[in-house]
């Protein structure tokens, strides 16, 4: 066979080829095998996820923090960085609705933190903002609640343009979620990079990254969602920054809601996105 001859035959074969591929297209499936894949467009029973066994929605990781329980929220310590590595809890329609308590800017030193938590005096001269992790506006249903949302433990460094922009724009929408949803679990945390820096004399932590993960509690519409925004100002539309907690999970190396019962319908809500759900 002529070289000639062999590509007029590679060509045949490739045209063959494609034309199976077109006929038959393979990448295409149906809805109803779509379905198959992901389950069910509803979720087949609902989430067991409550405020009395909070922790079994705890994100895990191969770390020692200090898991420490407050009025509001909990957290898991992280003693490296100075700050909370994630904090946790259930906000509901009625806790927004009935909140009055107002801010009471007690920035003070956690004296929980056997080892001695980050104070004030580390974010003086900095540059950042003491951000909060589990925001005060989501405590003002209880003044013990309030004040230890100004805990040092429950702060971390972020710059003014994120803290007082974008990051207030998901904290006032989390709370327009609650309100219309009935009922969230809440899962706040910073992320950090090998090239972040230190301030102040305690070496706290200055994240490059935020997430919040947020779970639709009431029956029977289930969801989930995950935010991962930058440490830095934007204008850009909150759902931009929306991932799938999947994903999330890869990039963090966190489990979320590993203890959680029904972890079929975890998964599920874990691996997809419905945006449409938090406008």
């Amino acid at each position: 066979m002529t070289k000639n001859q062999r590509f007029g035959l590679i060509a045949f074969l490739i045209l063959i080829i494609a034309a199976i591929l077109v006929t038959n297209e393979p990448w295409k499936r149906s809805s109803t095998e779509l379905l198959g894949a992901l389950g069910t467009e509803t979720p087949p029973a609902s989430i067991t996820i409550k405020w009395k066994d909070l922790s079994l929605g705890y994100p895990l990781a191969h770390t020692g923090d200090t898991i420490l329980s407050y009025t509001g929220f909990h957290l898991a310590y992280n003693e490296q960085f100075e700050q909370a590595a994630w904090v946790a809890y259930v906000l509901t329609r009625e806790e927004v609705e009935s909140g009055t308590i107002e801010r009471t800017d007690n920035f003070r030193a956690d004296t929980s933190i056997a080892s001695g938590s980050a104070t004030p005096a580390d974010y003086r001269g900095s540059g950042f903002d003491r951000g909060h992790l589990a925001p005060a506006g989501d405590m003002k249903w209880d003044q013990l609640a309030m004040s230890q949302s100004f805990l040092m433990s429950n702060m971390s460094p972020q710059l003014p343009a994120f803290n007082r922009g974008i990051w207030l724009r998901l904290e006032t929408e989390v709370r327009n979620w609650a309100m219309d949803k009935d009922s969230l679990y809440v899962i706040t945390g910073p992320l950090f990079s090998p090239t972040d820096s230190l301030i102040g004399e305690n070496g706290v932590g200055i994240p490059g990254h935020y997430f919040k993960v947020l779970v639709d509690l009431s029956p029977p519409d289930h969801d989930m969602i995950a935010f991962l925004l930058p440490n830095s100002g934007s204008s850009e539309e909150l759902i931009s920054f929306a991932i799938p907690v999947d994903s999330l999970e890869q990039l963090s190396a966190y489990d979320f809601f590993a203890g959680a019962p029904d972890q079929e319908i975890i998964e599920w809500l874990e691996g997809r996105i419905e945006p449409g759900n938090w406008n």
